[in-house]
C-alpha cells in the first residue's frame, strides 16, 4: 500500500475497496435489481439474516416516501448499489429494521458504516444541489460525475467536502483531551475545528488549540485523515507537543479540557470508529490501555 494504514478507518473508501466500485448516476441501468443504502434520519435500514445485518436487495424493497430520490453510487459485490433517503415518517416493512448508523453506533460493521457515510454524503449533496444558488434555476447532472449544471445560467457545481482538523497534544506521558457539553456522559475527545479562509491545515490546528485552550504547540505533524460524513467533511489528523501556556478553556466551545495520563486516565474515550481514537491507539497506547481497564 503506497500510503499509511491510517486510511483503514470507517468512512474511508479503503475499508470497502474489495467489494465496492465507485460509479456515477449516469451509469445506472434502471430496472436492474441491486443493493440499497436506505437512510431514515440517523438510521440505516438493514435486513437481519442469520444473526447478522445485510443490505436490502431488490428492485425497490423500500417504497418510501422519499425525502431524496434514489441515486446510483456504484456496485457492491458486483451488483448495483443505490442510495435513498426516506422521509422521517416512512414505515419500515418487514423483514427490514432501522439501525443506528452514527459513528457511536456499534451494530454495523466498519464496511457498513462506510457505506452509510457514502450514502449520507451523496444524498446531502443531491439535496443541496436541487436549486442553482446563483439564479434559482434547476441544475441537471453532468455526465460522468456527481456535478450539476444549471439549465438557466450554465454554472457548474460539484460536491463540496469541507476540511477540518483534529490534534492529539502530548506533554510527557500526558495527553490533552477535551469534552463538549452535548457529548455522551464521560466521553472525551480532542481539539478540532474547521479551516477558515486563507488558512493552511497547520495554521488551523495552531489557531484552534490557542482559541479553545490557551495553549501553544510545537512539532506539529500530520499523520492521517478520515472522511467524516456528518454531513460532508474530511478530518485531517495531527499530533503535536505542548509548547507553553496555561490551560484556559473556551466555554463557548468546550465544557472542559484536562491533561490525562496512564496513572490518571479519562473516564471515557472517543468512539472506536473515529480518527480521534486511532490517534490515541497509535500515539498514546498506554493511556488507552489504562482507560479501558474495568
Amino acid at each position: 500500500m503506497p500510503y499509511p494504514e491510517m486510511t483503514l478507518l470507517a468512512y474511508n473508501r479503503d475499508v470497502i475497496e474489495n467489494d465496492f466500485i465507485f460509479g456515477t448516476p449516469d451509469r445506472d441501468v434502471p430496472g436492474t435489481p441491486g443493493f440499497w443504502l436506505a437512510l431514515r434520519g440517523n438510521e440505516m435500514v438493514m435486513r437481519p439474516a442469520s444473526g447478522a445485518l445485510e443490505l436490502p436487495f431488490g428492485l425497490e424493497p423500500l417504497p418510501g416516501p422519499h425525502a431524496v430520490s434514489p441515486v446510483y453510487v456504484g456496485t457492491w459485490q458486483g451488483k448495483p448499489l443505490r442510495a435513498v433517503r426516506l422521509e422521517p415518517e416512512a414505515a419500515i416493512p418487514e423483514p427490514f429494521v432501522p439501525v443506528a448508523a452514527g459513528y457511536r453506533g456499534e451494530a454495523l460493521t466498519e464496511a457498513q458504516l462506510t457505506l452509510s457515510g457514502l450514502a449520507r454524503q451523496v444524498l446531502h449533496w443531491r439535496d443541496r444541489s436541487r436549486i442553482c444558488p446563483a439564479c434559482g434555476g434547476a441544475p441537471t447532472e453532468i455526465t460522468g460525475s456527481f456535478g450539476a449544471r444549471c439549465t438557466v445560467c450554465a454554472r457548474e457545481y460539484y460536491p463540496r467536502i469541507h476540511p477540518a482538523v483534529i490534534v492529539l497534544i502530548r506533554r510527557g506521558d500526558e495527553v490533552l483531551l477535551v469534552r463538549k457539553p452535548d457529548w455522551p456522559a464521560d466521553q472525551y475527545g480532542m481539539v478540532a475545528g474547521f479551516v477558515e479562509f486563507a488558512e493552511s491545515l497547520e495554521e488551523c490546528v495552531v489557531r484552534e488549540v490557542l482559541e479553545e485552550t490557551g495553549l501553544t504547540i510545537r512539532d506539529l505533524r500530520y499523520v492521517g485523515s478520515q472522511n467524516w460524513p456528518f454531513p460532508s467533511q474530511i478530518m485531517a489528523g495531527f499530533v503535536a507537543e505542548y509548547a507553553g501556556g496555561e490551560l484556559v478553556v473556551d466555554k463557548t466551545e468546550l465544557e472542559t479540557a484536562q491533561w490525562f495520563s496512564p496513572a490518571s486516565p479519562p473516564p471515557g474515550l472517543p468512539p472506536r470508529t473515529s480518527i480521534a481514537r486511532r490517534l490515541l491507539d497509535r500515539h498514546a497506547p498506554e493511556l488507552v490501555a489504562a482507560a479501558s481497564r474495568p
